[in-house]
C-alpha cells in the first residue's frame, strides 16, 4: 500500500500518497511543465456562471468528464440539463476523456447511467487514442498492461496481457491504462524492469490526479512522470494535453473551425493548456473538480495558463 506520509523532496524522491491535495497536484503539474505542449493564452478571462454564457461564441463543446460532467460516480448538478439545453440550440457535443480504465463502450454506458445521452460518435477516450496507435510503437510483440482488474483488452487490436508485481510476465513493451492496481510495489517492479531492459512505455492517461468522491486520486500520469524523474525513460503520452487526442476530436468535428470549438475542463495543465495548443477556445469550470473550494484565479495567475472563459458550473 502507498505510504500517505511520503513526500517529494527532490526529482528523484517523489511522494507516493493515495491522494494529493489541490496544491500538491498543481505543483506537480508545474514541475513537469516543460514536458507539456506550448500554447498562447488570452490576457484576460471572461467570467460567466455557466456554459450558457459561452454558447454564443462557439459551435461545439468538447467536454472533459471528471470535474465537468461527473465527480467519480456522481453527476455534477445541472450538467445533464445543460447538455440538453446546448443540444437544443444546435451545439455539437464531444466528450474527451483521459479515462483509460475501460473500453469506450463501457464509458458510454456509464454516462447513460448518469443521465447523459452521448452517442458512440460523441466520445473520444484516451484509451482508444492510444490503442489505434499501438503498432506505430511495437508492430509485433506482447504488451504488458497495468490496468483495471478484469480488463480483457478485446477493444484493443494487439497482443496484451495484464502486468503487475504479482505477475511480471515477459513483455516487449508496457502500456499504462489505469492506476487501480498501480501500487508502490507494481511501480517499483515496472521501474526496475525498464532499467534492466529499456522498452517502449505508453501512457493512455496522462492525468496526474482525478477528482473522485474520496479526493484527488493518483492517475497513470503521476507514475509516468515519476518514472521519467527516476530513470530518464521517455514514455509516450496519449490524451489531454497532447495533440493526438485533439487530432481525433478535430476528426469528429470535421468542418468546425478550431476557434469555434470550446474545450471545457477543470484542470489548467490538461484541459486548458491542451485546448489552447489545439487552437480551441477554452473554458475552466471552477466550482468542481481540481479547484473545488479553492480560488481558481490564484492558480491561473501563478501558472499563466489563462482560459478564455471561467464558469462556476457546467
Amino acid at each position: 500500500m502507498n505510504n500517505p506520509n511520503r513526500t517529494c523532496k527532490t526529482a528523484q524522491q517523489c511522494y507516493t500518497p493515495s491522494t494529493l491535495t489541490t496544491e500538491q497536484a498543481f505543483q506537480r503539474y508545474e514541475d513537469i511543465r516543460d514536458r507539456l505542449p506550448k500554447a498562447d493564452f488570452p490576457e484576460n478571462s471572461i467570467l460567466t456562471h455557466s456554459l450558457q454564457g459561452v454558447a454564443n461564441h462557439v459551435d461545439a463543446f468538447v467536454l472533459d468528464a471528471f470535474g465537468v460532467l461527473n465527480v467519480g460516480q456522481t453527476p455534477i448538478p445541472d450538467a445533464v440539463n445543460r447538455m440538453a439545453e446546448l443540444r437544443a440550440t444546435g451545439k455539437k457535443l464531444v466528450v474527451l476523456t483521459n479515462g483509460a480504465s475501460d473500453p469506450r463502450t463501457s464509458a458510454i454506458k456509464k454516462y447513460h447511467k448518469l443521465g447523459f445521452d452521448f452517442g458512440p460518435h460523441e466520445v473520444v477516450a484516451s484509451r482508444e487514442v492510444c490503442g489505434v496507435r499501438l503498432t506505430e510503437h511495437l508492430p509485433n510483440g506482447r504488451w504488458g498492461a497495468i490496468c483495471a482488474k478484469g480488463d480483457d483488452f478485446t477493444d484493443l487490436n494487439a497482443n496484451i496481457v495484464a502486468w503487475n508485481s504479482a505477475s511480471p510476465v515477459e513483455v516487449d513493451a508496457f502500456i499504462l491504462l489505469s492506476s487501480e492496481q498501480l501500487n508502490e510495489e507494481t511501480y517499483v517492479a515496472l521501474r526496475d524492469e525498464i532499467v534492466k531492459a529499456p522498452r517502449p512505455v505508453l501512457v493512455a492517461n496522462p492525468d496526474i490526479v482525478a477528482p473522485r468522491e474520496e479526493g484527488l486520486t493518483l492517475e497513470p500520469g503521476f507514475f509516468a512522470h515519476r518514472l521519467i524523474d527516476e530513470t530518464g525513460v521517455k514514455p509516450v503520452f496519449f490524451g489531454k494535453p497532447f495533440m493526438n487526442a485533439y487530432d481525433d476530436v478535430k476528426e469528429c468535428l470535421r468542418g468546425t473551425p478550431p476557434h469555434r470549438i470550446a474545450m471545457v475542463g477543470d484542470t489548467l495543465h490538461t484541459d486548458i493548456l491542451g485546448g489552447a495548443a489545439a487552437g480551441f477556445r477554452t473554458v475552466l469550470i471552477s466550482n468542481f473538480g481540481l479547484f473545488a473550494n479553492h480560488d481558481a484565479h490564484d492558480f491561473i495567475d501563478r501558472s499563466g495558463i489563462r482560459p478564455d472563459f471561467v464558469c462556476k458550473v457546467t
